[in-house]
């Protein structure tokens, strides 16, 4: 397969990345270029740009990233001055390569963000190109208003992102791509010409050419181009919608305006740089309902998706069964089959209402019609909007799951995201399954089904030779394919170096010349993203796994990472690059990420910077890397990314495992000693509470002990209590005769057993009272947790070893242990078999380990605890409780007992065990707990109870706020009281 000839006017290709005598004078002009934003030459900030969410990898020279427009354009100019490429780079989450590259890499998402008006009047608004896509929605929201496209990186992506791959998403069917909502771009040139671009009719257009100047000339020779190939424009482009693979040349047609603001929507930043835009914005609808419609297999899904166009739906969405079962394997507590139809594929089909006010008849009328015309197997009408939303769940985190095959091996873009004319979409889908089937490959399909676009990720093998030439000899194919149906390589997300080289398969060979033309008129010396589109890379060039390669790191690690099966290189692939770390509100992921704003403490960040550590092209130091040990400094190992990220990447074991390597044989930093080994000092601080607490009370001996303990000054040291709580258990009155349900292994984790004794003491009332017998364990026996979270995990395995050892002939008797702190309760679950993956004691200590909530709900569902329906609850969710244990079981047995639950969606509290206790760390960790969490404790009534289990949280809540937090078991007492806490 030969890459398209090189086309007229258009520069043939060069290397692109800067010799060492360019890259020095590089520096020293973008650093006078950029006095306020950021110029990074350092090996970590390179690594974070290497990949984005392709499977290419590329090393940029440098990282820029301006302050305003003003610094863009003299960075950009800095480059022209000294021939050097450039990429322009959004949320970085294009997946056919297009926010790679080897010259400078310009990101615009952090300062470049400014909504500069919205026009609720003209239906407009104009930003910059770095607005998040969410960022833009909510400012237009209280006027009824929304930007029309909607992908499902919303909460990320950006607008200039969007204007380069002429993004659409699932309101398409409606609002139209990108292109079909840009009233107007300010762009720059390569060699700095500003313009600012959009329709223009005949006459408008002459007298920009007589101004004359390079915008005279650019408009002069698009006209000629345009004038030259009209019959073919017009024959070849805009066929159909989804047709966005190349550039869309359509736009130049009289009859479409000559509008060379949309016809650069989707150039993939080859072209221009752009500098502001002018959008169009739609009116919200005032309701939407949603229609689910169950068919026999998602082919037969594709071919009904023509008939539901007829019901005039503002989406419709095509899922299949290997999505749901993915969702279902990867998030806790997900129930899709409970909102699904029956079937093996569906559509959902979403309708918008201009009146507010419900009409159930009409609806379900729609619904049966919507079934009789299609042809489905079964339906479900869906009015609720919370429904709504986790259907939407379902389809919106599909990229993230997908990435796994459904033998849950790795799958690759690459074919990602083709489209057909809706009418071909059925016999489409077939087809590619057999010639799936013929490579010996597997995919994932689901999309836009309304305008005919699949996105897939396929199992490609990028590791042997084999492997590539299978995945060159398919993307051949399947261009082929596509082009039969009459279709086009890219429906929303561009072609980038991924599918650029197969161009001449469903293009013509004028359309491919007139493709070098239109490049060559913009960027004539090939400086803006080389390599995409035009003079095309070959696809299996610098594809992030190179087929031979080994890694320089020795890859022993401590953990068994047994769902990667034991590679860390391969967990580090987990992180495909889409990016949900970078949301901004919203589950727990990634809170540091949120704090900053910097992509080194995004989860991708960090994933990036440790996977160049372990390649050592870049990052050569391996485990001792000060790049790597910066780039986790702030992750809070909250674990928040094991379940949000739709991957399932776990930056907290990552973290721990580097941790552990680093400083393996020297010293660790003092915090280590303190916090890491906090059951060892609890233990002895027991011994004489008062006398520890009047220490940590004089400010002159608690800052001495702090900074020898490597902890913040602003920190306060929470006490010790005045006694433990096993010595309280010991000496309770009135011990119950032996339960009716049986014996329990109540696990006294340190925090309970030294700092909050209430809380145990609470539970072995609560426990007793639903008919159990309350076990202890023998005493001094840890779970290792504070030992794991700093990378301690020779320490971590030795204390786990002991405990496992000590409660092992408890779990023999079939007790389920019982954890009141989720942090500890979620090693139990989790981390021990990873510390010990062929031990059985810890696989029966993981499968018998359940939360209070859990045991009370599952073992105990007919047990009255009294009723508190006068109590509002506000309740804050542990992260490690979000990521591992669900918080389903907590919500029934409040339920119980008359209280909503009120559970927080805000993400990490901040402080997260020893991290915000660390020297360095405060003022991120009262960031994160200001994200959403203090805001709400402030909002809410003097009377509300603020629920929280984890004793971090309890923490962070009482140093930073007014409120007395307090832990499920104490609410149940109380309710068995008869009375509510304060």
């Amino acid at each position: 397969m030969s890459a398209p000839v090189a086309t007229t006017g258009s520069a043939a290709p060069r290397p692109d990345a800067p010799d060492p005598a360019t890259l020095q004078k590089l520096e020293h002009a973008l650093r006078e270029a950029v006095p306020h934003g950021e110029v990074a030459f350092g090996k970590r900030r390179r690594a974070e740009y290497a990949q984005d969410a392709s499977v290419y990898r590329q090393v940029p020279a440098a990282v820029v990233l301006p302050a305003d427009t003003d610094e863009l354009a003299a960075a950009l100019a800095a480059c022209h001055g000294l021939d050097v490429a450039v990429t322009l780079r959004g949320a970085g989450t294009s997946i056919a390569g297009q926010a790679v590259g080897d010259g400078v890499v310009i990101d615009t998402s952090r300062s470049l963000n400014r909504i500069v008006e919205i026009d609720a009047e003209a239906h407009t608004a104009r930003v910059e190109p770095g607005v998040v896509l969410d960022r833009l929605q909510d400012a237009c929201k209280p006027h009824g208003l929304r930007f029309g496209p909607d992908p499902s990186t919303h909460a990320r992506c950006t607008i200039g992102g969007m204007i380069g791959n002429n993004a659409c998403g699932t309101h398409s069917v409606a609002w139209g791509r990108t292109a079909d909502n840009i009233v107007e771009l300010e762009v720059l040139t390569y060699d700095g010409e500003r313009i600012t671009l959009r329709s223009l009719d005949a006459e408008e257009l002459q007298h920009v050419i007589d101004e004359g100047g390079r915008t005279g000339e650019i408009h002069a020779r698009l006209r000629e181009l345009r004038d030259r190939h009209l019959a073919m424009l017009r024959t070849e482009f805009g066929r159909f919608r989804r047709q966005v693979s190349g550039y869309s040349l359509e736009h130049l047609l009289p009859e479409n305006g000559f509008d060379l603001a949309a016809a650069l929507v989707g150039t993939e930043g080859t072209c221009v740089v752009v500098v502001s835009a002018t959008v169009k914005l739609v009116e919200l609808p005032a309701r939407r309902t949603l229609v689910a419609l169950g068919f026999s297999d998602l082919p037969a899904a594709g071919d009904a998706a023509r008939h539901v166009l007829r019901h005039d739906p503002i989406a419709c969405e095509g899922l299949g069964g290997d999505q749901v079962a993915a969702l279902r394997r990867n998030v806790p507590d997900a129930r899709p089959e409970e909102m699904l139809p029956e079937g093996a594929g569906w559509l959902l089909c979403e309708f918008g209402h201009a009146d507010a006010t419900p009409d159930p008849e009409a609806e379900q009328a729609r619904a049966e019609a919507l079934l009789k015309d299609t042809g489905a197997v079964d339906v479900r009408l869906v009015q609720s909007p919370a429904e709504q939303a986790a259907l939407w769940r379902i389809r919106e985190d599909s990229s993230g799951l997908a990435t796994r095959a459904p033998d849950g091996s790795e799958a690759w873009p690459g074919w990602e995201d083709s489209a057909v004319p809706v009418e071909h979409l059925g016999d489409y889908l077939r087809d590619l399954a057999r010639l799936l089937d013929s490579h010996g490959l597997q995919g994932t399909p689901y999309g836009h089904f309304g305008e005919g676009c699949v996105h897939i990720r396929i199992d490609f093998d990028h590791e042997t030779a084999e492997g590539v030439w299978i995945f060159r000899t398919f993307m051949k194919d399947a261009a082929e394919l596509v082009a039969r149906h009459g279709g086009t390589l890219s429906g929303e997300h561009g072609d980038g170096q991924a599918r650029a080289e197969f161009l001449p398969l469903v293009y013509s060979e004028q359309a491919m010349e007139a493709f070098g033309e239109f490049k060559a008129v913009w960027d004539p010396e090939n400086r803006l993203n080389p390599g995409i589109l035009v003079h095309p890379r070959p696809a299996d060039e610098r594809l992030r796994i190179t087929a031979g390669h080994r890694p320089t790191l020795q890859l022993t690690t401590t953990l068994a990472l047994a769902e990667d099966d034991g590679d860390l290189t391969k967990a580090l692939r987990r992180c495909v690059g889409i990016a949900k770390c970078r949301t901004a509100s919203g589950g727990v992921m990634c809170p540091s990420y949120r704090a900053t704003g910097d992509e080194k403490d995004s989860t991708r960040g960090r994933a990036r910077v440790l996977y160049e550590m372990v390649q050592g092209d870049v990052i050569t130091d391996g485990w001792q890397s000060e790049e790597a040990a910066e780039a986790l400094d702030l992750c809070l190992s909250c674990k928040g990314c094991k379940s949000d990220c739709p991957v399932g990447v776990d930056m907290a074991s990552y973290k721990a495992e580097f941790l552990h390597h680093h400083y393996k044989g020297k010293r660790r930093p003092a915090s280590h000693y303190a916090l890491g080994w906090l059951p060892l000092w609890s233990h002895l601080a027991g011994l004489a509470p008062s006398l520890v607490n009047a220490v940590t009370r004089n400010k002159k001996a608690a800052a001495l002990l702090k900074k020898a303990g490597g902890i913040a000054p602003e920190r306060p040291v929470p006490p010790f209590a005045g006694r433990r709580f096993r010595t309280s258990f010991k000496k309770r009155r009135n011990v119950p005769a032996p339960g009716s349900r049986g014996k329990v292994l109540l696990w006294p984790d340190t925090f309970t057993e030294f700092m909050s004794p209430e809380v145990g003491r609470a539970a072995v009332v609560v426990l007793e009272h639903a008919g159990f017998e309350v076990v202890l364990p023998p005493d001094r026996l840890c779970c290792g947790l504070t030992w794991h979270t700093t990378g301690q995990l020779d320490m971590a395995k030795k204390v786990l070893e002991r405990t496992l050892k000590a409660v092992d002939p408890y779990l023999r008797q079939g007790m389920p242990l019982v954890g009141l702190e989720p942090s500890c309760t979620s090693l139990f679950r989790t981390d021990a078999t990873e510390l010990f993956p062929d031990d059985p004691r810890a696989k029966r200590l993981a499968e018998q380990t359940v939360t209070l909530a859990e045991l009370l709900d599952q073992r105990a569902p007919d047990v009255d605890f009294g009723r508190l329906d006068d109590v509002t609850a506000l309740t804050q969710t542990h992260c490690h409780q979000h990521a591992t244990l669900g918080s389903k079981a907590d919500d029934r047995v409040l339920a119980r007992v008359g209280v909503d639950s009120g559970r927080l969606d805000s993400g990490c509290c901040g402080l997260a065990g020893n991290f915000g206790f660390e020297d360095g760390h405060y003022d991120v960790s009262v960031a994160v707990g200001e994200q959403a969490l203090l805001p709400a404790l402030r909002e809410a009534a003097d009377d509300t109870v603020v629920l929280a289990d984890g004793y971090s949280c309890r923490t962070q809540i009482t140093q930073l706020s007014d409120r007395r937090p307090r832990h499920l078991a104490e609410l149940l007492r109380d309710a068995l009281r008869g009375r509510r806490g304060n």
